[in-house]
């Protein structure tokens, strides 16, 4: 009889502790595998969030490698004068035809004012994939660095040079009114009538210009700065302003039209685009040698593939005798190269144009 009873109480006991030993275990292994898999699947969207951050990176190098062959989009060109300028011109002309070559629209966008400085930002901060270039002159790349006290980027880090576009040479064009026919007349009249003259500039090279020869001549004449060359040239044939440097493209159908007189090339040289008119040291200013460049330039980082196919569509553009043709009628000496030999060229220009700037007596503003 007590072995029974002995028996099955040990039975209930038993039930009993394994019922809450199993519980416990239970609860114990669940929540443990929870843990690990709540870790799991945390740290795993963690990854996946990470991967996903880094498409955009992913998405840049293989366009440029791996990806789409480029140019698989069109392309932004962006000119940092207005409409209507001398460069404006010729890049237009570019983007025309190296569209063609690329077999993708290059799209010009004008993003005129602050010295050059508001495009050139633009394009310093615009992804490095080929899709964003800039047609760059001495303005924001050479002179700007010396002509502001500050520029929104650095010219020589913030950009791929790919490929020199040519000289945009200028000369010194004066308001017909004036009873002036040379140099030397110009300089005499100004001396008879100190600060009573003024000169327009619609870029660096105008504003350079006219006070290199102010100095060189030991004339007063008064500076009028204009956000772009069309807007200067107007007031220039309007009698508004007296004098200035404008490129040869902008300059020469007023001067044909009567509504300008040109009197010089700003360059060591005559120019085989305007033979007729003096160089600046020809007509008795020592020391006067001034050339507008342009190139072609990217965002820092752009690839080296991309570099080579956009400077061979240059070189190519350049090659074309027709193109080359129009372009001198515009007044544009056209010529390219390696972008190596580009690179070294933007990096001296900055030091050729400090000299000027400084020994113009120009202060940065």
């Amino acid at each position: 009889m007590h072995s029974c009873l002995n028996i099955e109480l040990t039975e209930k006991l038993s039930a009993k502790l394994t019922t809450k030993l199993t519980a416990r275990f239970t609860t114990k292994l669940t929540a443990g595998f929870t843990t690990k898999l709540t870790a799991g699947f945390v740290n795993g969207m963690v990854a996946l969030t990470c991967a996903l951050g880094a498409l955009p990176a992913l998405t840049v190098a293989q366009t440029q490698t791996t990806g789409a062959p480029y140019p698989s989009k069109p392309i932004t060109l962006v000119i940092p004068f207005p409409a209507g300028s001398g460069t404006d011109a010729v890049g237009r002309i570019f983007a025309v035809e190296m569209g063609n070559i690329l077999g993708q629209q290059v799209v010009v966008e004008n993003k005129p004012g602050g010295n050059a400085t508001i495009g050139a930002q633009q394009v310093a901060r615009a992804q490095p994939d080929g899709y964003t270039l800039f047609l760059a002159t001495n303005t924001p790349m050479s002179a700007a660095p010396w002509l502001m006290k500050s520029i929104p980027y650095d010219p020589i880090k913030d950009f791929t040079p790919i490929a020199r576009g040519g000289n945009l040479p200028f000369m010194l064009v004066i308001n017909p009114k004036l009873p002036v026919k040379t140099v030397q007349e110009l300089v005499a009249y100004a001396k008879k009538n100190p600060g009573k003259l003024n000169y327009a500039s619609g870029n660096s090279t105008g504003i350079v210009g006219g006070a290199t020869l102010a100095v060189r001549t030991g004339i007063d004449i008064v500076h009028v700065p204009y956000k772009g060359t069309p807007q200067a040239m107007t007031d220039l044939v309007g009698g508004q302003v007296d004098l200035m440097f404008t490129d040869v493209a902008s300059g020469m159908p007023f001067v044909k039209s009567g509504q300008m007189r040109a009197l010089a090339v700003s360059t060591a040289e005559r120019s085989a685009l305007a033979p007729e008119l003096p160089s600046m040291m020809e007509a008795g200013v020592p020391d006067f040698d001034l050339n507008s460049w342009n190139g072609y330039l990217g965002p820092a980082g752009l690839s080296p593939e991309v570099v080579r196919k956009i400077n061979a569509a240059i070189n190519q553009t350049i090659a074309k005798p027709e193109i080359k043709a129009r372009l001198a009628n515009l007044g544009f000496d056209a010529f390219s190269g390696t972008p190596e030999s580009f690179t070294t060229f933007v990096a001296t220009q900055r030091d050729v144009w400090r000299d000027m700037i400084q020994g113009a007596g120009i202060q940065p503003e």
